[in-house]
């Protein structure tokens, strides 16, 4: 097992990883909308958040030398699913063609308040 970090995202706001890298199977941990420099939330609404997210999810891809077409399972976790079809653009839009597995859940609250995480598993 292997530690996957990277600077281009957002450090572990907690005793967690980044991701952890298994050979053939990597799993990140949720990436919420926070910019890695500041650590900060960035923007207001959900799609600028979502946008952020799909940023902080192909940096830690990267770092593990993969892409968005690694990956084959995600779960999303909306604070409110009215944001459902705007979040869903926009991942739409990060994976084209490629269409993992997919959960999506309203959840009471996500950390740092954000609007919306998303965790993946992605595989060799």
């Amino acid at each position: 097992m292997k530690i996957i970090s990277t600077e281009n995202a957002p450090q572990a706001i907690g005793p967690y990883s980044q991701a952890l890298d298994l050979g053939n199977f990597i799993f990140l941990s949720g990436q919420v909308p926070l910019d890695p420099t500041t650590m900060q939330i960035t923007g207001d609404d959900i799609s600028e958040q979502s946008e952020q997210v799909f940023k902080n999810i192909k940096a830690v891809l990267t770092a593990a030398g993969l892409s968005l077409d690694n990956v084959v399972k995600t779960t999303v976790f909306l604070k409110d699913m009215n944001d459902f079809s705007t979040m869903n653009a926009i991942y739409e839009s990060n994976f084209g063609d490629h269409k993992p597995a997919r959960s999506a859940v309203e959840v009471a609250r996500l950390p740092k308040d954000s609007l919306v995480e998303i965790e993946c598993i992605a595989v060799r």
